[in-house]
């Protein structure tokens, strides 16, 4: 109504848009906090880094263990990369696959961020995805000047964000796994699948 009574089509177009946008933005507070647990993990890997001759395999898996655990839904991850063939497996299967692939995560940080030159990481913006989603855009600046760009998927598991995409110069984990994880499971079956993941993570600590 106007202020003389009547209809005021204008403001109802404009009280509409301003109600879409409101369930179109994710609250500042949620894209803060998911960015936090983006920036604490990338803090830790640099501090690891940094210490990482000193710490040597063993001690950057203990050291990432927790970070690396507390920002990733991994039993979200392990359920999704298996696709279809989850279903299949007992829940005895599935607790050990969860294990597995958690140890292999931990390990997989704890080889790769194994030395420092110079190295630092840079948010760079968020946005909200469908449900309910956050997309975190980083890089890491290399000592020379390139960029590396990582970008993360987060959702909210128990009122915590946790990554569940890792996404690295464009290229998506959760789908690069999911391709390779279930087609080896078809081929091999869930033993043959446990014993290359574990094997990967042996060769990891050589």
């Amino acid at each position: 109504m106007d202020s003389k009574g009547g209809f005021n089509p204008f403001k109802l177009v404009v009280t509409t848009i301003f109600a879409l946008l409101s369930l179109l933005v994710a609250p500042a507070g949620a894209a803060d906090s998911a960015t936090q647990v983006i920036e604490n993990l990338h803090a830790e890997l640099l501090a690891v880094m940094k210490q990482a001759k000193e710490l040597g395999y063993e001690g950057r898996y203990q050291r990432l263990d927790p970070i690396v655990t507390s920002s990733y839904d991994l039993s979200f991850i392990a359920k999704f990369v298996m696709g279809r063939e989850w279903k299949t497996l007992s829940a005895e299967q599935k607790s050990e696959f969860v294990k597995t692939f958690t140890k292999l995560s931990i390990a997989t940080y704890a080889a790769n961020f194994s030395g420092y030159s110079g190295e630092r990481f840079k948010t760079i913006s968020n946005e909200e995805l469908r449900k309910g989603r956050l997309l975190v855009k980083s890089v890491l600046v290399r000592s020379s000047g390139g960029e590396v760009t990582l970008d993360y998927v987060l959702h909210q598991k128990d009122n915590r964000w946790r990554i569940i995409n890792a996404i690295a110069e464009g290229v998506s984990d959760l789908s690069l796994k999911r391709a390779d994880y279930s087609s080896y499971l078809k081929k091999k079956g869930f033993d043959g699948l446990i014993t290359k993941l574990n094997e990967k993570i042996q060769n990891y600590a050589k």
